[in-house]
């Protein structure tokens, strides 16, 4: 052999993913006890999965489910939906689901069959939008659904790309509205941004129906118009399709007013016909106000678990940290080359660490790896820090 230089790079890993989906929504509906299948038990449930609405009419289970999750699949198709999957679940009542321990007791088979479907990134309740809700003497507006709501916004942040879309309770209005949100809400912290309410119902001639159908189908039809990465858009300023008004006509100052309080109006536009006009989260941190701030963000850290898993079984090495690194940041450049994150260059305005600082020697023992990543994604003005953990416990 000729003498000279031999220069050898330590190869990626081969199992890169490709890119997480963002538009699949995951339709969850109630079957009473008078219409469970033969052996049934509460907390068991019925799926279903569609790409195209006539496969629901077409089912022989199809009357299982409730009648506003079936429109829903409607409307989620009808505004441009791809792909959706819809969940039965049995309950005995309605009381099932307003206590904590009760809900997730009937919740929990699903939600472990949701972990296992990761690339469900949307989530609506329909269904939950005409349970009761009470006032007390001091002005709190309580939703009988809150609880279910809450549970639903925890399996959302536990699987990151994940975000629920709530309808405005039925009948409820203005500061009534208003009221209810802020007592759901509490302080508003991050988990809120998990998720987002629109007002008002929707009408598709004399019929009333709750707008989450609809709203699935915008999220979808907006990532899928703007692909690879849709996220970045807003679902807002959008028509929606098959329906012919709102149920309530609201002037701009009004829908602007529901706007600052975190609930996203649906108008009707001259010319334009029925838009939604709103995309807040329930946050009341300014980081995650908006829904594509959460919604990118949350794409990222999907993006980089699939990406990196294979790290599990490697020895936790110097080696190995650099590897990390590289990969973590090949991969945001792609992101910020496609407009998903903020500076005048490529790793200008974001940072990647996988060291000995981020690694300690109790972290290690425990079986766990992390990779610190700051980014600024475009639609907020400050720096977010994510903390990718891989090994026993994967957390982002």
């Amino acid at each position: 052999m000729k003498p000279g230089i031999s220069v050898q790079h330590t190869a990626l890993p081969t199992r890169r993913f490709g890119l997480v989906r963002c538009d699949i929504a995951a339709i969850l509906g109630f079957i009473p006890r008078g219409r469970w299948p033969r052996d049934a038990a509460a907390g068991d449930f019925v799926e279903l999965t569609l790409r195209r609405p006539r496969e629901l009419l077409d089912h022989p289970l199809q009357r299982l489910f409730d009648p506003a999750s079936r429109r829903a699949v409607q409307a989620f198709f009808d505004n441009g939906g791809d792909y959706c999957q819809l969940f039965g679940v049995c309950i005995d009542s309605e009381d099932d689901l307003r206590a904590a321990a009760s809900a997730q007791s009937v919740l929990e088979p699903l939600l472990e069959r949701l972990r296992a479907e990761e690339d469900i990134a949307l989530i609506a309740v329909p269904g939950a939008a005409y349970m009761r809700f009470d006032f007390t003497k001091t002005g709190e507006v309580t939703g009988h659904a809150d609880v279910l709501y809450r549970e639903l916004l925890l399996h959302c942040r536990e699987m990151a790309n994940r975000f629920l879309i709530i309808d405005a309770p039925r009948d409820l209005h203005g500061d009534a509205l208003v009221a209810w949100l802020s007592q759901f809400r509490g302080d508003g912290n991050e988990l809120y941004s998990y998720g987002a309410v629109y007002y008002p119902w929707l009408m598709k001639g004399d019929e009333i129906i709750p707008p989450s159908g609809s709203v699935l189908g915008v999220y979808a039809r907006t990532e899928r118009e703007h692909q690879p990465f849709g996220v970045v858009w807003p679902p807002a300023n959008v028509p929606v399709r098959a329906v012919t008004h709102p149920s309530v006509e609201m002037t701009w100052v009004e829908a602007g007013e529901l706007a600052d309080h975190s609930v996203n109006p649906i108008v009707t536009q001259p010319g334009r016909g029925v838009v939604v006009f709103g995309a807040r989260t329930m946050s009341t941190d300014y980081r995650w106000e908006f829904i594509n701030s959460r919604r990118i963000v949350s794409m990222i850290c999907e993006q980089l678990r699939r990406d990196n898993e294979w790290v599990v079984f490697e020895r936790n090495s110097a080696n190995i940290w650099k590897i990390l690194e590289r990969d973590v940041r090949a991969r945001l450049d792609e992101f910020w080359e496609k407009g998903m994150l903020t500076g005048k260059a490529a790793g200008k305005d974001y940072e990647v660490r996988c060291d000995a600082e981020t690694n300690p020697k109790a972290e290690r023992e425990a079986g766990r790896l992390n990779v610190m990543v700051r980014l600024r994604p475009i639609t907020t003005t400050e720096h977010i820090t994510i903390d990718l953990r891989l090994g026993q416990s994967e957390v982002v």
